[in-house]
């Protein structure tokens, strides 16, 4: 069994006559911060639907946290988080609810349950807003809360899909401050964005167009190779030559 956090070998998705996804392969490692690129329509929020047991591929092979997409589904929800790029927790319950809900969903004894909301409360200062409905919070604390709610059962690897979707910088540089925190922590984290300066924090990305992997490697690599000053600059080269529309 590999012993990478995640492992995709000539993975393939085909709805009817269109392929979603055309056999693509990588590996990311334990504790690495794993960019996922791609214009809409590329294929990236097939495969990670696929990475998180949540859709079946047509062939090929992927393995997370030790355990096939394929066979294991319900081992791989247990050693995963996700985040949705929409707002994942539910804005009509309290700080309270939501972190309660969440950790029976983890299946978080009653002690651990406490233990780790109590900790949760504390860390990002939401003594006073502990019964506070969600809606009720500015949008960059309801997402730092949606992740440590998607991290309170220690999960193995942590799947992002566009986290930091209209947040102002400012957050969106504290948010990475967590993702950093957490991939110190050994958490592997999985992340989809549209912001190319955020590409740059990420160990290793890869870029996706018309379903396959058009590039792989670090942001300085990538770069270099492309002869380009930014990574704005490379997914524009790449994605330019996109030939489909959006999923």
């Amino acid at each position: 069994m590999t012993s990478a956090a995640i492992y995709v070998e000539n993975l393939f998705k085909r709805f009817g006559k269109f392929t979603a996804v055309d056999s693509i392969s990588f590996d990311v490692q334990r504790g690495e911060i794993f960019g996922f690129l791609g214009a809409n329509g590329a294929g990236k929020t097939t495969a990670m639907r696929i990475l998180c047991g949540l859709l079946a591929p047509t062939s090929g092979k992927a393995v997370v946290a030790g355990y096939d997409v394929s066979t294991q589904v319900e081992q791989v929800k247990r050693n995963i988080g996700y985040m949705s790029q929409k707002f994942s927790l539910y804005e009509d319950l309290t700080v309270f609810e939501n972190i309660t809900f969440y950790g029976g969903i983890y299946g978080l004894t009653t002690n651990q349950l406490a233990e780790q909301r109590s900790e949760l409360i504390e860390r990002l200062s939401l003594q006073s807003e502990t019964h506070s409905l969600v809606r009720s919070l500015p949008l960059g604390w309801k997402q730092k809360l949606a992740f440590s709610v998607a991290m309170l059962h220690h999960p193995q690897i942590v799947f992002l899909d566009e986290p930091t979707g209209g947040v102002d910088p400012v957050t969106r540089r504290n948010f990475w401050d967590m993702i950093y925190d957490a991939a110190d922590r050994g958490t592997t984290i999985f992340v989809t964005t549209h912001y190319m300066d955020e590409a740059e924090y990420c160990n290793r990305v890869s870029i996706m167009v018309d379903g396959r992997i058009a590039a792989l490697g670090r942001p300085r690599d990538l770069k270099t190779n492309a002869g380009v000053a930014t990574m704005d600059e490379v997914f524009y080269q790449l994605a330019r030559e996109a030939k489909r529309g959006a999923e």
